[in-house]
């Protein structure tokens, strides 16, 4: 059993001094945030408001609070904002608090026990295999793939950049998932099989299969868990179809003509310690949560940013320019993402107003003191990075889009220690680098071709079901910038 001494309360008058420049800014528009629920509900109201969006059915104190329980007849949960609860469960004892069983049981049918949902033994076999293909050198190989999904959307936005209004988080989604199929299978998003895996996934999102019911109750482990019609054949789709690429590429494995691409390097990476491989179930279930982690973060991240941008003209034009001295248009050099600063402080910006996972769950396996509190085992631990990113007792103006934080000392040190869209730790994402990558050159791509502005009556109101959305899309203006057109050519 863990005792957590509290975190102490930071000086109140910085937290006046906060507020004053918040009111000195009042007239720059405040990135969109949901409204928080009034007032304590039952465990019913609370499900069907959870249904309907995470976010907006969370009171407004967790924002303030660095602990908050809550009680159900069934189980308990403890949300944690307090720095040193989030070193603790993430870094400090991570295999002390696994990831929850009643988030497993939502994603089970499309993740299978793949490695964002797998604990214990079979998750440290999996992270075996999957680490080596996102070491620092793969990222370098890929990066070719990554620029011709850049130069595809810059191309099939263009007949629709004439002013009138676009929604945004369709093609952001389209760019994404072009990346993950281009990376993974050397495939472009328009293969027709990645075609019907892209469309699928969206129906399958819409169903919201996190919000289950039988989450809620306490059942044993080998009691069936039930899940809707919708969500059961979307999964299976999807899963059939990525077993159709599989098994081609096992079949190009085993011929000696396989593509050198991130499916292949996993395909063929033997765990150091067994010797094994994945077998192709097992591979299905990481190619589906690269769609989760991989496509469907990227993509949020991607359409927020652009939204960002396009209410803060400022900073678009800094994007813009710093794209423009950055880019070569003949030829692709490695060496462009070092030149992106601006963008990739955009872009982290981007994801702490707007994290593309808002909630971690995990479970604690033993009984725990923390902040003068016990926590039976069996609890719920949770973090929230929605609510760590904008936690008013950590961050300077925590509603605000200021990119230039990072480079402040209450920036610098919010990054260290209240930071998490990646979660962090042990079970950080393997991937954090790719996207790190991906993001910020996309969204410079784009500005650079392209002015982004908003229209008018059409703010987007973020909700979440598995990842940060708009709850109507997000539509902008496109304007056509004055630039040469880039072009696909081997990187040098």
């Amino acid at each position: 059993m863990t005792r957590l001494a509290k975190t102490p309360d930071p000086d109140r008058s910085a937290c006046k001094k906060v507020i004053r420049l918040s009111d000195t800014n009042a007239i720059k528009p405040l990135p969109p945030k949901p409204a928080s629920r009034a007032g304590n509900v039952s465990l019913w109201a609370y499900f069907k408001l959870f249904k309907r969006d995470i976010l907006s059915a969370q009171p407004a104190r967790l924002y303030h609070a660095w602990m908050a329980e809550f009680r159900t007849p069934f189980f308990r949960s403890y949300l944690c904002n307090d720095p040193e609860l989030v070193k603790l469960v993430l870094r400090e004892r991570p295999r002390d608090f696994p990831k929850s069983e009643r988030i497993r049981t939502g994603l089970k049918p499309l993740l299978g026990e793949s490695i964002f949902i797998s604990n214990g033994a079979l998750w440290e076999h999996q992270r075996r295999i999957i680490d080596p293909a996102f070491e620092g050198g793969r990222l370098r190989s890929v990066f070719p793939a990554m620029w011709d999904s850049g130069v595809a959307v810059v191309d099939r936005l263009r007949p629709l950049a004439d002013g009138r209004p676009v929604e945004i988080e369709g093609h952001a989604s389209h760019v994404a998932m072009d990346v993950i199929f281009r990376t993974l299978f050397s495939v472009p998003v328009e293969h027709e099989i990645a075609s019907a895996a892209f469309a699928t996934f969206r129906e399958h999102q819409q169903e919201q299969p996190v919000a289950n019911l039988f989450s809620l109750l306490p059942l044993p482990k080998w009691f069936p868990r039930y899940h809707s019609r919708r969500t059961r054949r979307t999964a299976a789709i999807i899963r059939g179809l990525i077993a159709e690429l599989t098994e081609t590429r096992a079949q190009e494995i085993s011929a000696g003509r396989a593509p050198d691409d991130l499916a292949t390097k996993i395909m063929t990476t033997p765990d150091p310690e067994t010797g094994q491989c994945f077998e192709t179930d097992e591979m299905i279930d990481q190619v589906a949560i690269f769609f989760l982690a991989g496509h469907e973060t990227s993509a949020a991240a991607l359409a927020w940013a652009l939204y960002l941008l396009a209410i803060n003209p400022d900073w678009q034009d800094r994007l813009a320019a710093e794209a423009q001295a950055s880019f070569d248009p003949e030829k692709i050099y490695f060496s462009t993402l070092g030149k992106l600063r601006h963008s990739r402080a955009v872009f982290r910006e981007a994801m702490r107003l707007y994290p593309p996972v808002p909630m971690f769950v995990r479970e604690a396996t033993c009984p725990e003191r923390l902040r003068e509190r016990d926590v039976p085992s069996g609890s719920q631990v949770i973090l929230s990075p929605w609510h760590l990113h904008r936690h008013d007792r950590l961050w300077v103006r925590p509603d605000e889009f200021d990119p230039g934080r990072f480079d402040t000392p209450n920036g610098k040190d919010c990054l260290r220690n209240a930071y998490i869209p990646f979660s962090a730790g042990a079970r950080v994402c393997p991937g954090s680098a790719f996207a790190m990558a991906e993001g910020p050159l996309l969204l410079s791509m784009l500005v650079r071709a392209y002015r982004f502005e908003p229209v008018e009556g059409r703010v987007p109101i973020p909700e979440a079901h598995l990842t940060v959305r708009a709850r109507d899309g997000i539509h902008l203006r496109l304007i056509p910038r004055d630039t040469d057109r880039l072009t696909n050519k081997a990187m040098q």
